[in-house]
C-alpha cells in the first residue's frame, strides 16, 4: 500500500525532507501523467518569472519527472553521499537491504530492468518504445520541413510519412 503525503509532511520512513530538497520542491512538481485518464501529458508552455518571456511548443520531460517524490528524495540523498551506502543508511536510518531495494526501485523507475545476479541494467520495452516515438516525431518534423521548403513533393512526403 502506497502512502500519499505532501511536501509539508515528514518522509514516510520517519525522516523529514532535507531543507535543500524542500527549497527546490517549493512549487508544485510537473505532472507527467493525466490525473483523469492516466495518459502521458505534454508540456506546452515555459515562462520566465523574471522577464515574463514565455515559450510555447511541445517540450519533453526528463525520465526523472516520472519518478515519485520518495524516489527523488532517495536520489538526492544518494548523490549527496556519493553513493556511500553506509552514509545513506545513517542519514535515512534504514538498513542495507532497504537501501538496495530503493536503489533497484529507482533503476526500474528510470525505465531499466535488473537481470540476473550481476544486475545488468538494460532498457525496458517501454523505454525502447519511447525512444522510437521520439525518433519518429523528429522524422515527421524533418519530412514536413522538407515539404515546406519544396525539397520533396507532396506525394513523396505522404509516402515517407506512411513509412513512419
Amino acid at each position: 500500500m502506497n502512502k500519499k503525503f505532501s511536501f509539508n509532511e515528514g518522509f514516510p520512513f520517519g525522516k523529514e525532507f532535507s531543507k535543500e530538497f524542500r527549497k527546490t520542491s517549493a512549487k508544485y512538481p510537473v505532472l507527467s501523467t493525466c490525473p483523469v485518464c492516466h495518459h502521458e501529458l505534454t508540456v506546452v508552455k515555459l515562462q520566465c518569472e523574471s522577464c515574463n518571456t514565455s515559450l510555447d511548443g511541445q517540450f519533453t520531460l526528463s525520465k526523472f519527472n516520472y519518478l515519485d517524490t520518495e524516489k527523488l528524495y532517495f536520489i538526492e540523498v544518494f548523490v549527496k553521499n556519493r553513493g556511500n551506502i553506509k552514509a545513506i543508511e545513517k542519514e535515512m536510518n534504514l538498513s542495507y537491504p532497504t537501501i538496495k531495494k530503493m536503489l533497484d526501485d529507482v533503476i526500474i523507475g528510470l525505465g531499466y530492468t535488473l537481470e540476473g545476479t550481476d544486475e545488468v541494467v538494460q532498457p525496458t520495452q517501454i523505454q525502447q518504445e519511447k525512444q522510437a516515438t521520439e525518433k519518429s516525431k523528429v522524422s515527421r518534423a524533418e519530412v514536413l520541413d522538407q515539404l515546406e521548403k519544396g525539397a520533396i513533393s507532396v506525394a513523396d512526403a505522404v509516402a515517407k510519412l506512411g513509412k513512419l
